[in-house]
């Protein structure tokens, strides 16, 4: 074996002979919701992957030591010093659950500058500082796994890395937060009001009291971003990501919708711009963007209801395969943050000196993101307008001028004396229907527009 280290040399010979390490020990960063579940499933390993009692919680980091907890840990792994932890040589791995930007983000650079692998669920301290975490990650050998940060217990960021690295990949279309979904779900079967099922929500525990992150569609684009760049192997800056919440969805819209054969979902796509599916190239932009938007009902989002979560993923020679289930809870997250414990455990067993590209961070450019002006799609519009002759034939001259195709154009009825008129485009150039809205408001017929949702 030439002058290899003798600690290799002595791995080796044990992974030869059948022989693995234990004893892999963790920091736990945080014992809430998320760090409780986590705890609960490595210490219940009957039935289980037999990794898993390779595994000793070593150090739990907490606020407060005297707070009752869901969940027995010794006295003597419990410390309120987190820095002590990501700082501990025992240490091989730390699970940082505490969320926010600060001081997880701080905690996650130590850990990796000491030689620590990562894992977290983390997905907006990954959104907006991945570009330094995976470059001193990649620089320190070692691993930041996520699969908790997207979809909650759905596996979507091993499939993505591994089972389908293989594909060329155009479009990730993805329902990834389940307080908007169950707002929506509940305003379509029920007919309620947005503020109405809001209230709900929070009452629920479905929704924060501030519910900014989720009804704005923050979360969202913390998300998409994360899985754009793995789709497409480029870094994303969350600032390039086009993002509209629900706030502006009511009733009206979602009964029009429905008459038309839609139903509204907020949607996060990442999708190659111009692809050719008979002459696929790596080489066009991306667009990565959160808007609220009327899908078809055979289409396979359209049926996802409720606080569930499903990632839809389409590629060449793949096809579409979609990832549905819970995208949030103690259980479902503490799964993914387990599946990527065990994926380093068998890691540190292996005893390789060489990085598995399959775990680590590939790509180091940053993707060209499309100006939403020049995205394609379809809109869904609804004007108020003065009870007037000839108000549609001008809606139709303003579009006409600025290319915009009408695929229907209904009036559906009155709100006081105030006539209401839906229109849904064919495939627009973005800049061309906003220039031909433009130009309607300032026809003296229009009042208002209180809706301007995309199609899908």
């Amino acid at each position: 074996m030439g002058n290899a280290h003798p600690t290799i040399i002595i791995e080796l010979l044990l992974v030869k002979f059948g022989i693995r390490f234990v004893g892999v020990k963790l920091g736990i960063l945080g014992l809430g919701t998320v760090g409780t579940g986590t705890v609960q499933l490595l210490q219940d390993s009957v039935g289980r992957h037999p990794l898993l009692r390779d595994v000793e919680i070593y150090r739990v980091g907490v606020r407060s030591l005297d707070k009752p907890r869901a969940v027995k840990v010794p006295d003597a792994v419990l410390t309120t010093d987190l820095e002590a932890i990501v700082n501990d040589p025992q240490v091989n791995i730390v699970v940082e659950v505490i969320g926010g930007l600060e001081p997880a983000r701080s905690l996650i650079l130590k850990a990796i500058k000491n030689g620590k692998h990562v894992v977290t669920a983390n997905k907006a301290v990954i959104s907006r500082f991945g570009d330094e975490i995976f470059t001193a990650a990649n620089h320190a050998g070692v691993y930041v796994m996520l699969e908790a940060a997207v979809g909650g217990g759905i596996p979507v960021i091993q499939p993505l890395k591994q089972s389908l690295s293989v594909n060329q990949i155009h479009t990730v279309t993805g329902i990834v937060n389940g307080t908007t979904n169950y707002i929506l779900t509940r305003m379509q079967t029920e007919g309620s009001s947005f503020d109405d099922v809001l209230a709900d929500a929070q009452k629920l525990g479905y929704a924060e009291a501030d519910p900014t992150a989720d009804i704005d569609g923050l979360d969202a684009a913390d998300k998409i971003a994360i899985l754009a760049s793995l789709a497409f192997g480029g870094r994303i800056k969350l600032q390039n990501v086009y993002c509209e919440g629900i706030r502006q969805v009511s009733k009206t819209d979602i009964a029009y919708a429905d008459k038309l054969g839609f139903v509204i979902k907020l949607l996060a796509i990442a999708k190659r711009v111009n692809v050719s599916p008979i002459t696929p190239s790596l080489d066009h932009p991306i667009s990565v963007r959160v808007h609220p938007t009327l899908v078809p009902k055979a289409h396979p989002l359209a049926s996802i209801n409720g606080v569930y979560n499903a990632i839809l993923v389409e590629g060449e020679p793949i096809g579409q395969v979609m990832f549905f289930g819970p995208g949030a809870g103690a259980g479902a997250t503490a799964s993914a943050v387990s599946s990527d414990i065990l994926s380093l455990v068998a890691t540190l067993q292996a005893s390789t000196t060489t990085p598995n590209p399959l775990l680590t961070c590939g790509h180091q450019d940053y993707c060209e993101i499309t100006p939403p002006e020049e995205l394609i799609s379809r809109f869904y519009t609804r004007f108020l307008t003065k009870d007037q002759p000839g108000v549609i034939g001008k809606l139709g001259t303003c579009f006409g001028k600025y290319d915009v195709s009408l695929e229907s154009v209904v009036q559906t009825g009155f709100q006081g004396e105030l006539a209401e008129i839906v229109v849904v485009t064919h495939d627009v150039q973005e800049g061309d229907f906003r220039q031909a809205l433009a130009e309607i408001q300032t026809l003296e017929a229009i009042d208002s527009i209180p809706s301007l949702l995309r199609v899908l």
